[in-house]
């Protein structure tokens, strides 16, 4: 196992103290919005084993299945399937939804025929993967997850007392759900912007005024009044009302699979995907919206935000998810608990993000077909603290103990 070195991405919107209250250091004063822990290009860990500093994905490259498992290699190839990060909002990230497997290869192979190139700001598809993720609550947690029902968003449309947004009442109650979903965003997306910020920011108004009023959908208005306050006239501000407005509470989570619009607002939280960088955005955001090919991607189907709550299975809390990447569990070690035994035949990342957890290696009992095949790397015993992370090879059995809360990311293979 290993210590991982993880670099912190400063996007705008991140929280300026989240993640450093998380590490116990002092803010920089610019937003630290992301950190990542895994093998992406992007920032891969680093860790060293002796020889100086190599990042995760040299160490990968080098064996794929010492590191990672026949069976991960054989699942996914030989590249780490998922990318684990703490995540920091200080203000709304972009409206977004992410393809699914088929469409990823199908518009990854279209725009390199097409030689659109990688880093074109028009650009849709970064790689040919897909992009499930779930995100757990470390702190309370806001935002907006699937289609909430027509009739319901019809009803909060129409409260608003906002005349331009009669049409889209009418075809939320009058159109059978997915036409109706379909054709309102529809309509938002393609709207001349002269009049369609005309109308967020009446909206946003009435939104505003009734949020301070009180009442069962207060706090979606007040969501949606923050959103056109960051992301004034933008069309977006409309997409999110269409949305399922949620509030997470501390170890709480939220899966979201392929064509679920979804947007982060606040808090700070674990997030674990599927590594890929394959985001088609309606709104909320100054970079691209292709409105055609979100269309295609889009799930046009109402649903609650779907909360998800971790099930205990032997003293480890699983997230449940129908995807085969990734993996997400919790550990609660209380005060004079024995010690946790956890082996896996597949690559496992592990962060600390309350108290003290001590890793200690089982040199003498590696699964079959793990690093032990070798001569064993890296420490025999680690002690994390809050915001810091290792990474167990396939086949590395180690015992977890001391009082904290470790999260667990690994593959299902």
């Amino acid at each position: 196992m290993d210590r991982l070195a993880n670099t912190v991405r400063p996007y705008a919107w991140g929280s300026t103290t989240a993640i450093p209250e998380l590490l116990g250091t002092a803010p920089t004063g610019e937003p630290q919005a992301e950190m990542w822990m895994g093998a992406h290009p992007g920032a891969p860990s680093r860790l060293d084993r002796g020889t100086g500093p190599r990042s995760l994905a040299e160490i990968i490259d080098a064996d794929p299945e010492a590191e990672l498992g026949p069976g991960a290699v054989r699942a996914f190839g030989p590249r780490l399937p998922f990318l684990l990060k703490l995540l920091a909002a200080g203000s709304p990230l972009s409206l977004q939804v992410h393809p699914d497997l088929a469409q990823a290869r199908e518009g990854f192979a279209d725009e390199e025929r097409r030689g659109v190139p990688l880093d074109a700001p028009h650009r849709n598809y970064k790689d040919a993967n897909h992009k499930p993720e779930l995100i757990c609550a470390l702190t309370p947690f806001e935002g907006l997850c699937g289609f909430r029902h027509p009739a319901q968003t019809a009803d909060l449309l129409e409260d608003l007392g906002v005349d331009d947004l009669t049409p889209y009442v009418d075809i939320l109650r009058a159109s059978p759900e997915a036409d109706a979903l379909r054709e309102v965003l529809t309509a938002v997306l393609s709207a001349e912007h002269h009049a369609i910020s005309d109308t967020v920011e009446r909206t946003a108004v009435a939104a505003g005024q009734l949020a301070a009023k009180g009442g069962p959908h207060a706090d979606a208005y007040a969501a949606y009044a923050g959103l056109a306050h960051h992301y004034p006239g933008d069309p977006g501000v409309l997409a999110a009302m269409l949305l399922n407005h949620v509030r997470l509470q501390p170890g709480e989570a939220l899966f979201l699979g392929a064509g679920i619009p979804h947007a982060y607002l606040s808090g700070l939280g674990v997030e674990l995907m599927a590594n890929s960088d394959n985001v088609l955005r309606c709104g909320l955001t100054p970079k691209h919206v292709d409105v055609p090919e979100l269309l295609r991607v889009v799930r046009f189907e109402a649903s609650d935000a779907g909360v998800l709550r971790p099930e205990d299975i032997g003293g480890e809390e699983v997230y449940d998810t129908p995807v085969d990447e990734f993996r997400l569990s919790r550990f609660v070690l209380a005060p004079g608990a024995a010690p946790h035994p956890l082996a896996s035949a597949t690559p496992q990342i592990l962060l600390c993000t309350a108290g003290t957890v001590r890793l200690h290696a089982d040199r003498d009992g590696q699964l079959a077909g793990g690093p032990a095949d070798g001569p064993a790397e890296g420490p025999a015993e680690l002690a994390l603290a809050p915001g810091e992370s290792a990474f167990v090879p396939a086949g590395e059995r180690i015992t977890l103990s001391g009082e904290g809360t470790l999260f667990r990311a690994t593959v299902v293979a």
